[in-house]
């Protein structure tokens, strides 16, 4: 318990260590938020095929597998269609944006928004440690760090971009982060009492952390004509994750 205690939040604390930095900044270019998403994509999906799922496979076969993927991609449509948020907008031009009713409604939606995401990664997280694989807890856990640190920094730089105060981004990112641990504890203690559901609990985080890569973070980072470098920041995230791995093995 005090592994998954230390791990949890130090993979949780990763988002506000990312949201530090940007407080520093008033602009990043489309460029360098498209690269910034992209990595975070690659390191998710690297989590995702070369950790949950081939885990969940090896503890119990294909049939379990597809429903667990299955049901986290579900889960995640249903969420979306139905749970009112707002992804922060990478427009070209600030002419673009509709603008919100009123800051307290984008910040909310911005908020929601970042739950949905952080979501399936606290899952995964505690799903993982809660298994009896160690690798594979410290496996998700490094990868649900890496990519909360650039997601951190974009979406404090968003909100200070809109005007919102230092302090105020800052205190979005703790509870965007205390979100992602609850959920994470929520994956752990589903997991450590029903042992038997966690291959289930496994693949479900698989699918869910693609359902998001695949809808959230890789549209984004090709919206405004920087395929190129986005796509080149996601191979080089899906690799540093596998080496960072096999280095750790």
């Amino acid at each position: 318990m005090n592994d998954f205690v230390q791990l949890s939040v130090a993979a949780s604390v990763c988002t506000v260590l990312g949201a530090l930095p940007a407080l520093l900044f008033k602009h990043v270019s489309h460029r360098g938020k498209d690269i910034l998403l992209a990595y975070a994509a690659g390191i998710m999906v690297a989590a995702s095929t070369y950790g949950l799922i081939p885990s969940a496979l090896r503890l119990s076969n294909i049939y379990v597998l597809t429903a667990g993927i299955l049901l986290g991609t579900l889960l995640l449509t249903v969420l979306e269609l139905y749970i009112p948020h707002a992804d922060p907008d990478h427009s070209l031009n600030k002419s673009q944006r509709l603008a919100p009713p009123s800051n307290g409604s984008r910040y909310s939606l911005l908020l929601m928004a970042m739950v949905l995401h952080n979501l399936p990664e606290g899952l995964s997280t505690g799903v993982s440690l809660a298994s009896k694989d160690t690798d594979l807890g410290w496996l998700v856990t490094l990868a649900i760090g890496l990519q909360n640190v650039p997601e951190g920094f974009l979406v404090a730089l968003f909100l200070i971009t809109q005007g919102t105060s230092r302090s105020l981004a800052l205190l979005y990112s703790v509870l965007i982060a205390s979100t992602e641990w609850l959920a994470s504890v929520a994956g752990y203690l589903f997991a450590s009492r029903l042992d038997f559901l966690i291959p289930y609990g496994l693949a479900f985080a698989g699918g869910a952390m693609l359902y998001v890569v695949y809808k959230e973070l890789i549209p984004e980072s090709h919206g405004d004509g920087n395929e190129i470098p986005a796509t080149i920041a996601f191979i080089v995230g899906t690799i540093t994750m596998i080496g960072l791995t096999t280095l750790l093995e």
